[in-house]
This record gives C-alpha cells, structure tokens and sequence, in this order.
C-alpha cells in the first residue's frame, strides 16, 4: 500500500537513503530534507500524508518544535519519529509533541513502512509496551539525575555494571576482556548489550550518560582488576 511521504533529518544521507529505500518498495517519496525542521515547509507544500523525521535526542527540549509546527499547520499530516533506542521519557515527548509514531532509527524498513501505513490510519504506531511506559512517564515523572542514574542501573546486570564502570576508566575490548576472564568477543557482547539498555549509540556517550546520572553510584562495587599483559595490539 503506497504512501506518500517526506522524509527529513539532520543527516542528509540519512534522509536521502531512507527515501530511496521507500522509492524502491513503491511508495511515493515527495521529499527528502536536512535539516530535519525544513520537513515542517515541505508538509505544507508537498501535503504528504506522512512525514518521517528523525530526533536523535527527542526528551531534549526544542529538538520536537518541527513535529509540534507541523501539528499545528499540517494538522492533516501523520508524523512518525525516528529516534533512539526507545527511552519513555523521549516517547512521551514526541506525542506530546503531536507525533502519531516513534520508531527506533534502526528499525528494519518493514518496522517504518507498518508506522507509516498505522499513522496514516489514524492509529498510534509505536509498540504497547513502549506506549504504557510513556504514560506512566508523564505521570509519575522522575526528578533529576540521580532518579534518572537510579532507574538505569537497575536495567543492568553485574556483569554489565562491571564493563561499564571499565569503559568509564577508558579500558578497551581487550582490557575488558581480561579484566572479566572472559574472550573478547564476550566483552564485545556484554559491550553491545550495555550500550542497547542505556540507548547509547557508543562508549564514550555510554561514560558521558553515567556520568551524568551518578549512575555509577547506583551500582555494586566493582570486580577485582585482574593484572592485564602488557599490550601488544588495538582493538
């Protein structure tokens, strides 16, 4: 069922490559744009029936001013959010806003193009469980860094609170490896798992929210340091 779209995001290969993979499975690509806020002129020239903008930090105040513009001059227009590993705090901000959808950027196409054929409808297109935690967001809000460093480290099992906390001392693969008696390619697991639970796209944004939160102070001691041989290689 073809859509007729816009596509807008701070990346302009992001956007173009996104529209052409929709062109491709037939639906009907009026514009791609970056910055992501000339989606807001493009709904009122190009009346798409969906728009698909992208919002790498939507909690952050200002960032969904496009999405709320559009409801107000576009109100016809259904917009889907692509944003970050969901977090209920951002969820909740993009509705707020006015968006009929939040999809995770990294969402497969066929995940975008049932978002986009959902809002289009009429209907709330993000994932229920996504949804109940973004009400009980806005109704019970946390207050301030540490609830917030509180409520991640209880998402984390010992062993990822034990990378963390080495990945916030700078360690690398190999040094988390032999610090956990564990193989590289387990580090780089619990590594990937770590970053998906706190809906950070690296290590270093992983160290900036601990930091951030005292998240680190929500958590058990850490492991015994294990001595680590001297260094022979990058990884």
């Amino acid at each position: 069922m073809s859509v007729r779209v816009v596509v807008g995001d701070d990346r302009r290969l992001v956007a173009e490559a996104l529209a052409s993979a929709l062109r491709v499975r037939g639906h009907r690509v009026v514009g791609a744009c970056a910055p992501a806020a000339r989606a807001c002129e493009m709904a009122a020239s190009k009346q798409p029936e969906v728009v698909l903008i992208g919002a790498p930090e939507p909690e952050v105040p200002g960032v969904l001013e496009p999405v709320a513009r559009m409801r107000r001059e576009s109100p016809r227009v259904a917009v889907v959010v692509l944003g970050p590993v969901p977090r209920p705090r951002g969820v909740a901000a993009a509705f707020a806003a006015g968006a009929r959808g939040y999809v995770r950027h990294d969402e497969r196409i066929e995940g975008v193009e049932r978002a986009m054929v959902k809002a289009r409808a009429g209907d709330v297109a993000v994932a229920p469980h996504l949804l109940a935690e973004a009400f009980a967001e806005l109704l019970y809000p946390r207050v301030g860094p540490d609830a917030e460093g509180a409520r991640l480290a209880a998402l984390l099992t010992d062993r990822e609170a034990a990378v963390l906390a080495r990945i916030v001392e700078g360690d690398d693969t190999r040094r988390i490896a032999a610090g956990l008696g564990v193989a590289p390619s387990t580090a780089r697991t619990h590594v990937q798992r770590l970053l998906t639970k706190l809906g950070t796209a690296s290590r270093l944004e992983a160290a900036a929210l601990a930091t951030r939160t005292g998240l680190l102070d929500h958590l058990p001691p850490p492991l015994p340091r294990r001595a680590v041989p001297p260094r022979s290689g990058s990884d």
